[in-house]
């Protein structure tokens, strides 16, 4: 079994001089291919941070990370910007939707700003809209969905260029119970059916029972 994502001895300090916050501290955790993972911790406990490390959103840390086999400390920007566009899907808590696309158009926007035409992206996109329950909704804008289809538009958005894994932040973080229950249900199946990897970041314990295993940040390091 491949190892997706691998976190070595990685520290994160926030401010400068006497206003030094560190959040994370000699963290280390491995994310297999496969795997549902969800990482927990009390709020403030740099979880979303470590995300965004992983991601490569935020390039300003000890130690290493290697993502899909790519130790991102020592990409240039464009090889990363194509590690993460060829490999890695983000989910966040606010669906960052564009309000004057439909939905269809919102989730193929990544694809085709990388060059792909509609028509090559036709049989994926109705595969993808039938798994998230969006057929009817595909010619909807999105202030005509509710909090759950929007995020549920994102999820797509974040699966139809076929990843290896799917980075996900406090995504039912914005939900009611009801849409909370049919996200994490959407997830475990993508898991389960396309073997999708998933590491998301969560306070809820419920949410991290659908995943295959749980990390814990504890005081910037992680256990489990």
């Amino acid at each position: 079994m491949n190892t997706v994502i691998e976190v070595n001895n990685v520290s994160k300090t926030f401010g400068k001089n006497t206003s030094l916050n560190q959040v994370l501290n000699g963290a280390c955790m491995y994310v297999q291919e496969g795997e549902f993972v969800s990482l927990m911790g009390a709020s403030g406990s740099g979880k979303s941070t470590l995300l965004y490390l992983i991601g490569g959103l935020d390039r300003s840390f000890e130690g290493s990370i290697s993502l899909c086999g790519k130790e991102i400390g020592s990409l240039k920007d464009k090889e990363l910007s194509d590690l993460r566009l060829q490999n890695v899907g983000f989910v966040f808590q606010f669906y960052n939707l564009v309000m004057n696309l439909s939905v269809e158009d919102n989730i193929l926007l990544p694809q085709t700003m990388n060059g792909k035409t509609k028509s090559s992206l036709k049989k994926e996109l109705d595969e993808i809209l039938e798994i998230t329950g969006l057929t009817a909704k595909r010619k909807s804008m999105p202030n005509q969905l509710s909090g759950g289809q929007q995020q549920r538009v994102a999820v797509a958005r974040a699966v139809i260029g076929n990843p290896k894994v799917i980075l996900a932040d406090e995504p039912t973080g914005n939900l009611d119970k009801k849409s909370t229950g049919e996200i994490m249900d959407l997830f475990r199946r993508l898991n389960q059916e396309r073997g999708l990897t998933i590491l998301q970041v969560t306070h809820s314990e419920e949410c991290a029972t659908y995943g295959t295993r749980t990390v814990v940040l504890d005081s910037g390091r992680t256990v489990g």
